[in-house]
């Protein structure tokens, strides 16, 4: 079973990047994500998978 929330680390593995980049995305709205509390961030699979149709779509 696929967990519907993601952690940053989850979606660093995901697309094979660095935190930095995951926050970067985040910051600049590219990237939804959810704070669950105060220290913990959350990214919605639907969120991610937005953001690689997006790419996709753009390198098509």
């Amino acid at each position: 079973m696929t967990p519907d929330m993601l952690t940053v680390p989850e979606v660093m593995a995901a697309l094979k990047v660095s935190r930095w980049t995951v926050y970067k995305l985040i910051r600049s709205g590219e990237l939804v994500s959810v704070l669950v509390s105060e220290r913990c961030r959350r990214i919605p699979r639907s969120a991610l998978d937005a953001y690689v149709a997006r790419l996709c779509e753009e390198a098509a």
